[in-house]
């Protein structure tokens, strides 16, 4: 195996698998990628439960495959200057050759390499890049890190056919709030579908659509799903188990609602937090007519206070919140105002964007 690639070509392929390759593993195959060198140069990389293969522009002076160290590799490319020959030699080592600079690295066969998961026949769904990219945005911070509950650890994809369309759902929850994002996509399913799909992969797959506006195609069967565009293919394992019914969740009667400018009220309450309880984040909020006053106190150092201005007519009403659950759903919102419904101090509260229709936000309160 012998090849010519340019610095940037590379140094690019190689970013793309720094989050799959597995730097801490006992396996010592799980942080090498497949180089493999037939017509066209392809690289692959997987920690058993997200893998990556993807195209690698380069001009082709020997066919051959070797598994070679990711991390390291990338590290070279990221240094050097100009145009890089990788040059495999006996006993699985690979010679890096960049101007005067000179390494030599072990490397593996490439047998050794996991087979990665193929395509079977399945449902095929169709959905824009940057759509995929903004539900995953909207969602991912409320995913859990649970040892116990390890279906929240993931985001639930839901496709739902309609007579027309598919209606997809992507919804995040830790089981103190939730986000749920609704798109309708055209094409058609056999059957309604539910898949958890772990928040790694969606991190890894929000990576790679960057900036894009292209179509993904997906792929589901049984226990994984596959991810492709443009020769790169993402594939990730599903999380086995049941989603809670993340519907009842939301609440339907809550009455009381506040509007507010989303960029006042983010900056006051994170001026408000800094004087909250690390452990809890809690900042109470008071809801009077036209306006909120937003309030921390923590014995051991001190308080904070701040009033906004906001759309409210109705009784005094006081909430407690974990602060940092409302800005990070501050945060993922699009628009100028945010709009929350309220209705018992202790009952969920639903955080709307006016700008978004389809997207909902979920918070639970707490005791002040």
């Amino acid at each position: 195996m012998k090849l010519k690639i340019q610095k940037e070509d590379i140094q690019h392929a190689l970013q793309s698998i720094q989050g799959i390759v597995d730097k801490k593993t006992t396996m010592p195959i799980l942080s090498h990628f497949l180089l493999k060198v037939n017509e066209t140069a392809s690289l692959m990389a997987t920690d058993l439960d997200i893998a990556l293969k993807g195209p690698l522009k380069a001009e082709i002076l020997q066919k051959g495959g070797l598994c070679i160290p990711a991390r390291k590799l990338f590290e070279i490319a990221r240094e050097v200057e100009g145009e890089i020959l990788l040059e495999a030699q006996d006993n699985n080592w690979i010679k890096v050759t960049s101007g005067k600079s000179t390494f030599k690295m072990m490397g593996l066969p490439e047998q050794d390499f996991p087979a990665l998961p193929e395509i079977t026949k399945s449902d095929e769904i169709t959905v824009k890049a940057d759509i995929l990219r903004n539900m995953i945005e909207k969602t991912i911070y409320a995913t859990g890190e649970s040892d116990t509950r390890y279906t929240l650890n993931g985001l639930l994809m839901h496709f739902i056919p309609t007579k027309k369309s598919i209606e997809f759902k992507m919804v995040g929850t830790d089981g103190h709030r939730l986000s749920v994002i609704a798109v309708n996509l055209d094409g058609s399913i056999s059957e309604e579908k539910k898949l958890i799909l772990p928040k790694k992969a969606a991190m890894e797959l929000k990576k790679l659509i960057e900036g894009s506006s292209d179509n993904i195609t997906v792929y589901i069967d049984k226990n994984h799903i596959f991810f492709s565009t443009d020769d790169v293919l993402l594939t990730s394992r599903l999380i086995e188990g049941t989603y809670p019914n993340y519907e009842q969740v939301v609440p339907k009667n809550n009455e009381k609602t506040v509007l507010v400018e989303k960029m006042a009220f983010l900056k006051a309450l994170r001026r408000t937090s800094i004087m909250s309880r690390e452990r809890t984040n809690a900042v109470r909020f008071d809801l009077e007519d036209g306006k909120i006053t937003l309030i921390s106190m923590n014995p051991d150092i001190g308080e904070a206070r701040e009033e906004i201005s906001a759309q409210y007519k109705g009784e005094p009403l006081t909430v407690g919140y974990n602060a940092r659950y409302v800005l990070d759903i501050l945060n993922a919102m699009d628009g100028e105002t945010v709009s929350m419904k309220l209705q018992e101090p202790l009952s969920p509260s639903l955080l709307l964007s006016p700008d978004l229709e389809g997207y909902t936000c979920v918070v639970m309160p707490m005791r002040t």
